[in-house]
């Protein structure tokens, strides 16, 4: 008579690709903020309505029976949609067909674009401080991710440090404008400094331009340098942006990419193994709704109205405010307000003033703390006034 031998039940051990990874800041304080019941101006997200219109689109999409696959690259009238925009607002002309692709947001964009270029042993440089998705990305391609930081203070682009940092390893540069967490947004120079440096390279470009209609103060001049606008820049860029983050509709993770066709057939090779395609009448529904231009030029007059009331409180307190140029970030030094380090700030401003804010130190690798923390005001009015009015206790 055999016995059947016993069934293990143990778990085979992993050997992790990501060891430096955690439970992100970012979770911590949502938690916390969650717990102690204090106003979360800690993720980047808004907490009021989009317009009805927009699901209006996508809700007669549905009806209309649009809720099957959609082409892998994106629905065409969406593509076309997105490539006159761009045309528009950047005078460069894309291909619907062959160099605009619609993505699962903007972070499916960022790691996909990175899979599909940085082979092991590649290094790509990343400024310091980034948002946390681009360093892991690099290390699950098997890249090296070179950390450049931007001035400490001012966050202004070091082009001294950048050209030090290119070398014969560096297969891209990851650039963020306008700039999550700092607020900076680059300027025609700087992106002229940016073409210069990278012409006599192959060195590529992730222009990570997610908040591009935030841009402020458009009275002084200041608007939007979309790599789109600079031939030598556009020739070796893909231009990742965000449906989510224009339309106040974060959830719904619909974003997409902008390259020269050459890029754009590598990006889809890995685009159609790791996501195939995005939500078809959600597609259609953008598509529909991008039929009208205002909502996004509407849209830095409608952040700069919010981040004015924002900063009009918090210059009762004893923050220092530094600029917010563009995106729906404030940075403040804590300076006057605490000795604490900025994580320890952040944890007993959520506990005992019943405000979350994110520590910068979180985007930096070696967690460089400057006494800067980062308020989100892409909220209500109320919030925000609730937020200032506890605030106002500093």
């Amino acid at each position: 008579m055999t016995t059947t031998p016993p069934v293990s039940e143990r778990t085979p051990e992993l050997q992790t690709k990501l060891p430096a990874v955690g439970t992100t800041i970012f979770t911590v304080m949502s938690a916390l903020a969650l717990e102690k019941n204090a106003v979360n101006l800690g993720q980047g997200f808004p907490d009021f309505e989009c317009d009805p219109k927009l699901v209006g689109a996508v809700t007669d999409a549905m009806s209309r029976g649009l809720n099957q696959y959609p082409p892998m690259p994106g629905v065409p009238v969406l593509r076309e949609a997105i490539a006159a925009k761009l045309q528009q607002l950047h005078g460069r002309a894309y291909n619907a067909n062959t160099e605009i692709t619609v993505t699962a947001g903007a972070t499916q964009a960022i790691i996909t674009a990175i899979l599909a270029v940085v082979h092991p042993g590649d290094e790509v440089i990343v400024l310091e401080p980034c948002y946390d998705s681009y360093v892991p990305n690099i290390e699950l391609a098997g890249g090296v991710a070179v950390r450049v930081p931007l001035t400490p203070g001012t966050f202004r682009p070091d082009f001294d440090k950048i050209s030090a940092a290119i070398s014969r390893k560096t297969r891209a540069i990851i650039v963020n404008s306008p700039h999550n967490p700092s607020a900076t947004v680059w300027t025609r120079e700087d992106m002229l400094r940016l073409q210069e440096i990278l012409a006599p390279t192959d060195v590529l470009l992730i222009s990570d331009e997610v908040y591009e209609h935030m841009v402020f103060d458009a009275d002084k001049g200041c608007e939007h340098q979309s790599a789109a606008r600079f031939p030598g820049l556009a020739a070796r860029a893909f231009i990742v942006s965000s449906f989510g983050k224009t339309y106040h509709v974060t959830g719904w993770k619909v974003g997409y990419v902008a390259a020269p066709a050459s890029l754009t057939a590598e990006f889809r090779k890995v685009h159609q193994f790791n996501v195939f395609t995005v939500n078809t009448p959600v597609q259609y529904g953008l598509a529909t709704y991008m039929g009208d231009a205002r909502p996004y030029l509407d849209l830095p007059a409608f952040y700069q109205r919010k981040r004015d009331l924002f900063r009009k409180g918090l210059a009762k307190t004893r923050f220092k405010l530094l600029p917010s140029e563009g995106s729906y970030f404030q940075c403040v030094d804590i300076s006057e307000v605490s000795d604490l380090g900025e994580a320890d700030f952040c944890k007993w401003l959520t506990s005992e003033i019943g405000v979350a804010a994110i520590p910068l130190s979180a985007f930096y690798g070696n967690g460089f703390d400057q006494r800067v923390v980062r308020f989100c005001f892409a909220k209500k009015d109320e919030t925000l006034n609730m937020a200032l009015e506890r605030l106002a206790k500093l």
